[in-house]
This record gives structure tokens, C-alpha cells and sequence, in this order.
């Protein structure tokens, strides 16, 4: 009960043994407390230090005078006002540092509505906003996870404060690429996510990096293979409604997790789609490595197979070959082409 006065359990027992029978010599008392004796000696000497109690006179040192506890705990009072006062005197003198310290540094911390678009310069910096990010987020998170498989470092990093999210009640709902199907300790970290309430998709691919926070802020990687670019916090209204209708789209032709692609015979795969895609945009095989987050020479054992699916020579034909079929959208000015259809080979497509 006195503890916040600086008396722990010990030496309050001794002090309140002391009030109850004065008269008593030290050696009953301690017995009676059953104390060893450096335990009582030290109870004694911070009794003694706090101006509790004090040698009585004529005892030859058996027996210690209780002052006045009106007197005494009011001293103690005081005291311990003082220390508080010199506190709370020390706390606004580190108030007054700290903001001119802040004054003076560059836009590299910016605070969250502070202003439409900032550039957060450096790994460093985007780790130290996200950290605020995740105690200030309320209702719900969405995010793109590129780069495929995670690494266990991230993975275990991100566990507990992935867990206080959803402890805390925060909806959290995420777009992981198709790829990590293939590296089975991400598949276990993100059904433990999806166990623990986390909503969970897979796309196979992803444009960038990219968390928004409860409808008002998010972070947007410059570059997903340079992390020293850092990334740009955004908070405009209409930047994040942007955002969002980005998020709700890729999200709605997600994968939930769990579900397995059974495509049909001589049909492609999402994945496969998607390369398709992006070779018709002239994507390379590193850049359509980075967008699947898969090695450089997945892609292209991928891209090679889809060409021989499709019967083409080079890629642009195979763009060509592919809008025939109906596999991507005819007015590609890339993709046109006489409107002689092709007959693709007759076997099964190639998957990753």
C-alpha cells in the first residue's frame, strides 16, 4: 500500500509491526515477522533513511522510536511531491528538446494527414513509419505483398505485430502472389495469418508494394527491387479512393486462400495468363520475374512453353496467336494481326 512512497513490502511490514508495539525490541520483532536478519537490517535502514523511525533514547540501540506517523508520512509526502515536481520539471525541459530537434529535421518522418504525398527516404525511415503506422491503425488493413516467397527473417518479424493487429480487432486483408504456393514455409505463415482471422488472397502478379490504413493513409513502394528508394506515404482523399479501387479490384479476381487452379485441358493457368499478358506488353523475362515474384528463370521456362502452346515463333506473334484465341483482348495494338486463327499443338500447357 506504501509502495508508491518508496517503502516496499518488506519494510512496510517491519514499519507497521513497529506502530503496533512500540515497546518491543528488535529481536521480537523480527522474530515475530520471521525475517533473516539482513532483510530486517535493510527494512530498518530505509525506515531510518526515510525519517520513519529513529534510535529511543536510553535503549542502547534495542529498541527504535516510531516518529509521529502524522509527521512522518507527511514529510515522506512532501518528499516525494518534491521528486515528482523536479520530474515533471525534467519531463517538459525533454518536451522542449525533442521539438526543437524536430524542427530542424527534413520531411523524412512525416506525420500521418501531414501532407497529400511525402517521399520517405531508405529502408530505415519506411520500417520506422510502418512501426507507427501499426499503432495507430484502428479498422482495417490492406495490403499487396509482392516479391513471392517471404524470408523467414520477415516472416518472423512481422508474427507478433501481425498478431496485436488482430488481437486488437484490426481487419486485415491481403493479396500475397500465387508464387508462394511453391515455397511452403510462406504457405505456413499465411494460414497461421488465416487461422488467426487475417483474410488472405493470391493474384499472380502484383504492380507494387503497397499497405493502406483505415481508409486515410498509405505507403506505395517506389520500387519493389530497391528498397534504398524508400517509398511515399499517401494521404489525399483522392489519392486513396485511387488506391482502394486498385485494392477492391485485385482483390476481387483473387484467389482465396486454399483454393487450387484445376485448369481445363489445353486452357492456361492464371499464372500462365498473366505472363501471356505481360509478354504482349512487351514486358522482359526479368521484369515478368519480378511482377510474379518468381526467378528470372521461371519466367522464362514459362514464357518459352507458352510459345510453344500458342505455335509461335517469337513472342509478338505470340501476343498475335494469343488475341485470336481469345486470350487477350483483340484491340491490343500490339496483338493485331490478318485474321487467319492459328491452330495451337495439341498438348498440355506448361506450369510453373
Amino acid at each position: 500500500m506504501l509502495d508508491p512512497l518508496g517503502l516496499d513490502a518488506t519494510a512496510e511490514a517491519v514499519y507497521r509491526a513497529l506502530l503496533a508495539q512500540p515497546y518491543a525490541s528488535l529481536a521480537e520483532h523480527r522474530a515475530q515477522l520471521d525475517l533473516a536478519p539482513d532483510q530486517f537490517d535493510g527494512a530498518l535502514k530505509v525506515l531510518t533513511d526515510f525519517g520513519l523511525v529513529r534510535p529511543a533514547a536510553r535503549s542502547g540501540g534495542r529498541r527504535l522510536h516510531v516518529v509521529d506517523p502524522r509527521l512522518g508520512l507527511e514529510a515522506l509526502l512532501t518528499r516525494r511531491r518534491a521528486l515528482l515536481a523536479d520530474e515533471r520539471r525534467r519531463l517538459a525541459d525533454g518536451e522542449a528538446a525533442v521539438a526543437e530537434l524536430l524542427c530542424g529535421l527534413p520531411a523524412t518522418h512525416p506525420a500521418i494527414d501531414e501532407s497529400p504525398v511525402v517521399h520517405l527516404d531508405g529502408v530505415d525511415h519506411v520500417r520506422d513509419y510502418l512501426a507507427r503506422l501499426h499503432e495507430e491503425v484502428e479498422e482495417e488493413i490492406l495490403t499487396f505483398a509482392t516479391g513471392g516467397a517471404q524470408t523467414e527473417e520477415n516472416m518472423r518479424a512481422s508474427r507478433p505485430l501481425n498478431q496485436e493487429l488482430l488481437d486488437r480487432g484490426v481487419r486485415m486483408r491481403t493479396v500475397y502472389l500465387a508464387s508462394i504456393h511453391n515455397h511452403p514455409p510462406t504457405v505456413t505463415h499465411v494460414t497461421w495469418l488465416a487461422s488467426l482471422g487475417a483474410e488472405i488472397r493470391t493474384a499472380p502478379s502484383l504492380s507494387t508494394r503497397m499497405i493502406i490504413a483505415d481508409h486515410r493513409v498509405a505507403l506505395v513502394a517506389l520500387d519493389d527491387q530497391d528498397s534504398s528508394l524508400g517509398a511515399l506515404v499517401v494521404s489525399g482523399a483522392g489519392l486513396i479512393a485511387a488506391l482502394e479501387a486498385l485494392f477492391e479490384h485485385v482483390w476481387s479476381g483473387a484467389e482465396p486462400l486454399g483454393c487450387a487452379e484445376e485448369p481445363a485441358e489445353h486452357s492456361l493457368t492464371r499464372q500462365q495468363h498473366e505472363t501471356l499478358r505481360l509478354l504482349a506488353r512487351g514486358y522482359t523475362d526479368e521484369a515478368i520475374a519480378k511482377r510474379l515474384g518468381v526467378s528470372p528463370r521461371t519466367a522464362r521456362r514459362i514464357a518459352t512453353g507458352l510459345l510453344g502452346h500458342l505455335d509461335a515463333r517469337s513472342r509478338f506473334q505470340a501476343g498475335v496467336h494469343a488475341a485470336q484465341l481469345g486470350y487477350l483482348p483483340p484491340d491490343n495494338p500490339r496483338t493485331r494481326t490478318p485474321r487467319t486463327r492459328p491452330h495451337p499443338r495439341p498438348h498440355t500447357p506448361p506450369g510453373e
